[in-house]
């Protein structure tokens, strides 16, 4: 699922964390940064990205009134790659198995695109972890939930290593660049990504029926998901129920006007709000 990067210059700026580090899990060096205080929430990047470039202002948003668990997933950013594919089951196991060393009980988890497969997994897998999730950006269970057009575009792509190229100088490769173990590694996290994207065959609606935390929903009008195919989901989750009428649904659905797949990074004052007051919820 796409890459991200966050071009919002107001608002506040990722200020220096309380404590980063990294752990390693399941044989994974994996980097993380702890900022704000209060309740735990995981914070989960989409695919090439970074702590940094997708959530400079999104994460001290949420840190002002949460302690935020910000990762970087395997070979991304500080994280290096280590000799197995990427998986949602696997990055969904390094995450569970980091907040475990780290000895944080049940945790809200927002997730942007790839994050947010990384979070929906992990819901699945993991019922005890997850309290609440959040998938901003992408959010599809299905590979036809895509527009035709990011469908064909990922299965024509060229060789890995053209691909690699393309991006070299790329918001992404610049920042990974920056930070990563073996800046060298870029063309390999790039066919790993594209492997993961190539590969994807989604949730059936019963891992998603199974899923007891609430979930979250957000996408933009202009994302690379079909809007019906996010409306299916919510549904799949058990909402779209006449509220007025029968008990509210677990489930929520946010779809934001003029708002492309990265452009949803830079809707931070709808994306706070939103994510805050669902994860106070008690519906």
């Amino acid at each position: 699922m796409g890459s991200c990067t966050s071009t919002t210059s107001t608002g506040p700026e990722v200020t220096l964390p309380h404590e980063n580090g990294t752990v390693t899990v399941n044989g994974l060096p994996m980097y993380y940064e702890i900022h704000g205080e209060g309740r735990p929430l995981v914070l989960l990047h989409g695919s090439l990205g970074t702590i940094s470039t997708c959530f400079p202002v999104l994460l001290p948003a949420l840190a002002a009134t949460r302690r935020v668990i910000a990762v970087e997933l395997q070979g991304h950013g500080h994280t290096p790659d280590i000799d197995r594919p990427l998986t949602y089951r696997a990055m969904a196991a390094d995450v569970v198995g980091l907040l475990a060393e780290l000895r944080f009980g049940p945790v809200d988890v927002v997730g942007y695109s790839m994050g947010g497969g990384v979070a929906i997994e992990t819901a699945i897998r993991y019922p005890d972890v997850a309290r609440r999730i959040v998938f901003a950006g992408g959010p599809a269970y299905r590979p036809d939930g895509f527009h035709p057009e990011l469908t064909a575009a990922i299965a024509s792509q060229g060789p890995d290593e053209a691909a690699a190229h393309e991006l070299e100088h790329s918001v992404w490769h610049r920042a990974y660049a920056e930070v990563a173990p073996e800046p060298a590694a870029w063309p390999t996290l790039v066919a790993k990504v594209n492997a993961l994207d190539r590969s994807f065959v989604g949730w059936a609606p019963s891992q998603l029926q199974s899923i007891a935390s609430p979930v979250m929903l957000i996408a933009g009008d202009g994302d690379l998901v079909q809007p019906q195919h996010v409306v299916d989901m919510f549904q799949v989750l058990g909402g779209g129920r006449p509220g007025d009428l029968v008990a509210m649904p677990h489930a929520r659905l946010a779809i934001l006007p003029g708002t492309t797949h990265i452009g949803l990074l830079n809707r931070v004052d709808w994306l706070h709000s939103m994510i805050i007051e669902f994860l106070d919820s008690s519906s």
